[in-house]
C-alpha cells in the first residue's frame, strides 16, 4: 500500500507540474494523469468512476445549455448596456458593479451558475468599451468564491458541512460567515481597484457611445427571452429547494435545460450542445480521478491526521491549522474530497479533548471555500471562466492568475484568522 501511495503522489505531482507549465492543454494532462491512476492499478475503473462527481458535471452541463439559449435572445447584452449606462460608462465603476453582483448572486446560487451568467454580460460590456475583459474576469472569479462562502448553499464545502452537522443551519451559516465575508469583499475590491485602476480608462467619446446605445435594440427574440427567463427563474428556485425535495442540483439544472430545449425548438439542440464547455467537463473528470488516487491510498487522510496531532489538542492552534491547511490544500486539490476527509476527523476531535468544535467547522468552511481563489485550478468557477475566456480568444494563464489570486487568498485567510480568534477563541 505504501508503494501505491508513493506512486499516486508521483503521478499527482507530475500531472500538476504539466498543468502549471501549460505546455500541453490542461484537459489532456488531467485525463492522462487520471488514466495513469487506473493504468497502474492505484484505483480500479469502477472506483475511479465512483469518484467522478457527476452532480458537479451535470450541474455545469445543464447551466451551460440554459445560458447558451438565453444568450441567443440578446438579454445579456441588454443587461450589459443597461448597467454600463447606470454608472455613466465608467469602467472602474462597472468593474465594482459586476463584482458586487457576482458576490451577492454566488451567495444564493452556486458560484459556477453565477459565473456562467456573468461572463457573457462581461464580454458584451468590454467589447463596447474596447477594453480587455481580463480585469473583470479575474475580479468575478475572486468574488464568486468569496460570495459563495457566506451561505450554506453558496459553495459545495458548505453544503457538505451543513449536511454532516445538523446543528449548523442555513441561518447559522449566514450569522457566522456573512460578517467576515463582507469585510473580505471590501478589502478585496479595494486591492483590485489599486491593481487595475490604470488599465480601466477610456476617453469620453467611448463613454458617450455607450450612453447613446439603446439597450432595447439588443433583444432579438422576445418570445424566447420570456421562455428562457421563466426556465432560469424556476431552475434557481429549484436550487433553493433541492435539499427539501431530495433532488440533486444537477437534476434540477438538467431538467431545466431540456425543458428549455423542448420549448425553444429542435434547431437549438445541436447549437446549444456544441456550446457546452466539453474541454472543462473532461478536465474535471480527469481531476476527480487524479485526486481519487490520493484519497484511495489514504494520502489525504494521513496528511490531515498528522497535521491535527501537531497541535496537541490546543483549541486555538487546531482552529488555525484547520483554516490554513484547508486553504492551502484547496488551492491545489479539489476541496470536495478534502472536506469529505476533514469532516470525520473534526468529529473525532470531540473525543480527543476538544470540547468546542464550532470554531473548527467555520475554520474548515472559510479555508476550503476561500482557498479556491489561490490558483486557477482551485475551484470550479475559476476553470469555467478560463474556459469561456479561451473561447473568446483570451487566455488566462496559470501564472497570470496565480500572481493576483494567491496573494489575495492569503489576505482573506489572514482576515478570517483574526475573525475566528476574536469571535470564538
Amino acid at each position: 500500500m505504501e508503494n501505491q501511495a508513493l506512486l499516486a503522489i508521483g503521478i499527482f505531482i507530475i500531472t500538476y507540474g504539466f498543468i502549471i507549465s501549460e505546455r500541453i492543454h490542461r484537459t489532456i494532462v488531467a485525463m492522462l494523469g487520471g488514466g495513469c491512476m487506473v493504468l497502474f492499478g492505484i484505483v480500479g475503473q469502477e472506483t475511479a468512476l465512483e469518484h467522478i462527481d457527476f452532480n458537479t458535471l451535470g450541474l455545469l452541463i445543464g447551466m451551460m445549455i440554459i445560458v447558451s439559449i438565453t444568450a441567443e435572445t440578446g438579454v445579456f447584452k441588454y443587461v450589459a448596456i443597461w448597467s454600463a449606462k447606470k454608472v455613466n460608462g465608467k469602467p472602474l465603476a462597472i468593474l465594482l458593479a459586476l463584482s458586487m453582483i457576482t458576490a451577492i448572486s454566488s451567495a444564493f446560487l452556486d458560484n459556477v451558475t453565477t459565473v456562467l451568467l456573468m461572463v457573457p454580460i462581461t464580454f458584451s460590456i468590454t467589447r463596447q468599451l474596447n477594453l480587455s475583459p481580463m480585469p473583470f474576469l479575474i475580479s468575478e472569479i475572486l468574488l464568486s468564491n468569496i460570495g459563495g462562502t457566506a451561505t450554506m448553499i453558496g459553495d459545495p464545502p458548505n453544503i457538505m458541512i451543513g449536511s454532516a452537522v445538523h446543528s449548523l443551519t442555513f441561518g447559522a451559516f449566514i450569522a457566522n460567515l456573512a460578517p467576515v465575508i463582507v469585510v473580505i469583499i471590501i478589502v478585496t475590491l479595494l486591492i483590485l481597484v489599486g491593481i487595475y485602476r490604470k488599465q480601466l480608462r477610456v476617453d469620453d467619446r467611448v463613454r458617450q457611445r455607450i450612453m447613446e446605445l439603446n439597450e432595447k435594440d439588443e433583444i432579438s427574440n422576445p418570445r424566447l427571452m420570456v421562455k428562457s427567463l421563466i426556465i432560469l427563474f424556476l431552475t434557481i428556485i429549484g436550487f433553493f429547494l433541492h435539499q427539501l425535495i431530495g433532488i440533486e442540483s444537477a437534476t434540477v439544472a438538467l431538467i431545466g435545460a431540456f425543458l428549455l430545449l423542448l420549448l425553444s425548438g429542435e434547431r437549438y439542440v445541436e447549437k446549444s450542445l456544441a456550446k457546452v464547455e466539453w474541454t472543462t467537463i473532461f478536465f474535471f473528470a480527469g481531476l476527480f480521478v487524479l485526486v481519487s488516487g490520493l484519497e484511495e491510498t489514504g494520502v489525504i487522510k494521513q496528511v490531515a491526521t498528522y497535521a491535527i496531532h501537531l497541535t496537541g489538542g490546543n483549541e486555538t492552534a487546531t482552529a488555525f491549522l484547520v483554516l490554513w491547511l484547508s486553504a492551502i490544500a484547496s488551492a491545489f486539490v479539489d476541496n470536495i474530497p478534502f472536506v469529505a476527509t476533514m469532516i470525520p476527523l473534526i468529529k473525532d476531535m470531540g473525543g480527543m479533548g476538544i470540547s468546542h468544535l464550532e470554531p473548527l467547522w467555520w475554520s474548515l468552511s472559510l479555508g476550503a471555500c476561500l482557498g479556491g481563489n489561490g490558483t486557477l485550478i482551485g475551484a470550479s468557477a475559476n476553470l469555467i471562466v478560463a474556459g469561456l475566456a479561451g473561447k473568446e480568444g483570451y487566455k488566462i494563464s496559470f501564472k497570470h492568475y496565480f500572481l493576483i489570486g494567491f496573494p489575495l487568498m492569503l489576505v482573506s485567510i489572514l482576515i478570517s484568522m483574526a475573525y475566528i480568534y476574536v469571535r470564538y477563541l
